[in-house]
């Protein structure tokens, strides 16, 4: 029968489901190796079909009613002889009752691996495939992975790499390595029937058998089907040139100014007023006067000359008439500082979409609602509530927390992170996380992407716009919460599992999404990519002032997946000619704490023209100078030094850190490899990032080598998924070119 026949005849029975059979059916179809089996109808041909196939045998209730066969005490395994199977028999056709459509019979097999595979229909995602350890410990032991359908083989492989017991996959106890071609072929297979078939909400098969010649076998399998239906959330596209044009506002007014302190009228207008924002600025207040200096105009109408950007803190009730009067003034974008809508339940909501729906009419761009306000400083402009100025540079940063936003360039402003612009989404009423995504794609400013998101409204646009990003620049994510497992009635092993965090995580994996679970974890590992050139492996090269150190930076990079490989001979003849006899000779390199700078650069450049490393950890050279400061003032206090000579020797050792720093950069430049620094005493004033002149790459230094490690194995990670996207685009372009069979 026709795969779309056998679904379509399924439905018109009224059935959500296939029964185990045609489930097999449709699976063989799309090459998934499934058991041999033979449907009897009652005790006496259960028999004659347990003796042909050749004992043991196992026996299973058929019906499209019976999904959970094992609670029911429908499946009857190991089955050696005619007896056991006309009791098993007998006992399916009396718990089944009128459910059973059938018996079958299979042969009993043995084998000591249990696998798993899926696929399931996220509200968010759509199509996801899983694979994971089978058997009756696959809720358990939870060892799965997933990745959104359509799959490529590159998906596939990460698949199989993320499943913690890897054992399992290779030689196992004297049987052979898990035939990966065939588990391939099963994902790819429900990657593809997902795609010809959106009304199969949901397969399980479980489990997938692996032979002691590592061949696979399914051996049972569910197929559950539904309408198909439209994602949850999905939105419309933002056109990204009209993004940008927020952000380059040659004047702006401020609806809702304010005289009082604490009022967001007052605060944001001041912070724009605090730097040196070249455009015009204008104040809306219906009581007129003058707020910071400024003239307040009563209405939009007064306002002289144009209004490229409305920002608005004025109560959600008064919003909505606004938008007539914007579109009177040729206002195109809106900012919306207000609460009051969608957040605080249905009338919010309501609210809420009517003004988009208005301001959509209107030809007018919304921000926000709910947001803390936008920054870029390209052009001095920080309409914030605190006056936040961080440095020009190449991090777009997106927010749907403002306070965490705020917070973020406060850091970037303290640790020298050039930021391209930032935005706090807010509701994401209009502007969403995908529109962001779109336009720093093509922003030729932006070289990395920020963002902090608790939720998505459309997962799939995040999904795609994520993917075509980060192939050009990294986006590195936090996501704050913890999402509730899915709403599913789940059927199978597979919607239980596959709970909305899964699934999110899933999908960033898949994207290239570097993600991290800290707010510090996220501005270190920003701070990598702003300074650094991105590692073209895994394999790193320590130098540390002391041994200790350097064991368990070591360590760190171990159980973070960065490769520490031996010295070669040649290194450790070149290195023997500067530092003393009993240095390490082995990699972490030991200084064994040799006092000046010019050997630790030395000693780096070796590490770094070396072609068995990809990135340097250089630990404790950097941050001398607070020991050193603590000599002299011991000895300036003894009278060994005088004054002058304190001052002197002060500055000699703040330039040479300095000097210390341009090398690095000089050295990162000439070799395209990072440098991972970490100081040996962590000064308040101290920072992680160094600029030096006009370099792209700067000095990084963390103030622990966890830290460190920990930002420098999410760029290795990154660098892995750019390596990953080649390799698959070259074997496209070989296929099409017909130079693969």
């Amino acid at each position: 029968m026709d795969m779309r026949e056998l679904l379509k005849q399924a439905k018109i029975a009224g059935h959500g489901a296939l029964n185990e059979k045609d489930a097999k059916e449709l699976l063989k179809f799309y090459g998934v190796p499934v058991i041999r089996e033979v449907t009897s109808s009652d005790v006496d041909t259960a028999v004659a079909a347990a003796e042909d196939i050749g004992f043991p045998v196992v026996l299973k209730g058929l019906g499209t009613t019976l999904l959970h066969k094992t609670e029911r005490g429908l499946v009857h395994l190991n089955l050696c002889d005619i007896e056991a199977v006309k009791e098993a028999a007998t006992s399916i056709i009396i718990s089944a009752g009128e459910e059973l459509e059938g018996i079958l019979v299979q042969p009993y097999l043995k084998g000591r691996r249990e696998f798993v595979a899926g696929l399931l229909r996220d509200d968010l995602f759509g199509p996801v495939v899983m694979f994971g350890l089978g058997g009756v410990f696959t809720e358990t032991l939870n060892d799965v992975s997933f990745r959104l359908a359509p799959l490529t083989t590159v998906d596939v492989e990460e698949m199989l790499s993320e499943i913690r017991a890897q054992a399992m996959l290779g030689d196992f106890r004297g049987e052979a390595a898990l035939d990966r071609d065939s588990i391939k072929r099963v994902l790819l297979g429900l990657s593809q029937l997902a795609l010809d078939h959106p009304d199969i909400k949901e397969i399980d098969i479980n489990p997938l058998i692996t032979t002691a010649t590592g061949h696979i076998c399914a051996v049972d399998a569910l197929v559950c089907f539904g309408e198909e239906k439209k994602k949850v959330g999905e939105t419309q596209p933002v056109d990204y040139h009209l993004i940008n044009n927020f952000f380059y506002p040659e004047s702006i007014a401020f609806i809702g100014a304010s005289p009082k302190f604490q009022k967001w009228g007052y605060l944001l207008p001041l912070s724009t007023l605090s730097w040196d924002f070249k455009g015009k600025i204008h104040l809306v207040n219906p009581n007129g006067g003058n707020i910071h200096g400024q003239k307040c105009y009563q209405k939009i109408a007064d306002i002289p000359g144009k209004v490229d950007l409305a920002v608005v803190t004025i109560p959600a009730s008064g919003v909505l008439d606004l938008i007539p009067q914007l579109k009177a003034k040729g206002t195109r974008n809106m900012l919306i500082i207000t609460s009051g809508f969608r957040e605080i339940g249905e009338s919010g909501e309501n609210l809420e979409k009517t003004l988009m729906k208005e301001a959509a009419k209107a030809g007018i761009l919304i921000i926000g609602p709910n947001t803390m306000g936008i920054c870029n400083p390209h052009i001095s402009l920080t309409c914030l509530p605190f006056p936040v100025t961080p440095r020009a540079g190449s991090t777009s940063l997106v927010c749907q927390s403002g306070n965490m936003g705020l917070q973020f360039l406060a850091f970037a402003e303290q640790q020298c992170i050039g930021i391209r612009g930032f935005a706090g989404s807010g509701n994401e009423a209009m502007v969403t996380i995908p529109d962001y995504l779109d336009a720093f794609e093509v922003d030729p400013l932006t070289r990395i992407v920020m963002l902090y998101i608790e939720s998505i409204r459309d997962g799939r646009r995040f999904f795609e716009s994520a993917r075509r990003v980060s192939r050009k620049k990294p986006v590195v994510l936090l996501k704050g919460g913890q999402s509730r497992a899915g709403k599913k009635a789940a059927s199978s092993h597979t919607g239980a599992i596959a709970s909305d965090t899964n699934v999110f995580n899933a999908a960033c994996r898949q994207a290239g999404v570097v993600q991290v679970t800290k707010s510090r974890t996220l501005l270190d590992v920003v701070a990598a990519f702003a300074s650094q050139p991105i590692p073209k492996g895994n394999r790193v090269a320590i130098m540390t002032l002391g041994g200790g150190w350097g064991v368990l930076t070591a360590d760190l990079c171990t159980n973070l997946g960065l490769e520490i490989p031996d010295l070669t001979s040649e290194i450790i003849g070149r290195i023997d000619q500067v530092l003393p006899d009993f240095w390490s000779r082995a990699n972490p390199v030991d200084i064994v704490a040799t006092f000046g700078l010019e050997a630790p650069t030395m000693i780096l450049e070796e590490l770094l023209k070396w072609d068995g490393c990809d990135a340097v950890i250089n630990l404790g050279i950097l941050g001398k100078k607070f020991f050193f400061k603590r000599v002299i003032s011991a000895a300036t206090l003894n009278g060994n030094i005088s004054a002058g000579d304190n001052k002197s020797l002060l500055e000699s050792a703040e330039k040479s850190e300095e000097k210390y720093v341009e090398d690095l950069v000089t050295l990162i430049e000439k070799y395209q490899k990072p440098i991972f620094g970490v100081t040996l005493y962590d000064e308040k004033k101290d920072r992680t990032i160094y600029p030096v002149g006009d370099s792209i790459y700067k000095g990084l230094f963390y103030p622990t080598p966890a830290r460190a490690v920990e930002a420098l194995s999410k760029m290795v990670e990154y660098g892995r998924f750019l390596s990953q996207q080649q390799e698959s685009k070259i074997q496209k372009e070989q296929t099409i070119f017909g130079t693969k069979n």
